[in-house]
């Protein structure tokens, strides 16, 4: 797929599997990977900015398989931005869904 396709698909997939639950990085790195392929290192970049950003908050929790794990929680800023991207991205696909429809059919 294409790279830049991904890349904005990916802030959008984060955001939306955050506001379900908190979750580690690797965890969600899984999660988007069972869906669409991406590399590891595409993802902490861009926790780390939304982190930055507010969007997220972030705490330590032991696991029994190794070290503690960061998780990473969604702040109400981070829901509302969240949900106008998902606004955002309807309106993007519908476009484009609807132009594709166009040049299928011939008009």
């Amino acid at each position: 797929m294409n790279i830049q396709f991904k890349k904005g698909a990916l802030e959008l997939c984060v955001l939306a599997l955050l506001d379900k639950q908190d979750r580690y990085g690797y965890e969600l790195v899984q999660k988007i990977s069972d869906n669409i392929a991406i590399s590891e290192g595409s993802v902490y970049p861009l926790l780390r900015r939304l982190t930055k950003e507010a969007y997220f908050t972030t705490y330590l929790q032991e696991s029994k398989e190794g070290p503690s794990r960061k998780y990473y929680h969604l702040t109400d800023q981070g829901r509302e931005y969240l949900y106008q991207l998902n606004e955002e991205w309807k309106v993007f696909t519908n476009g484009v869904n609807e132009l594709l429809k166009e040049v299928a059919s011939g008009e």
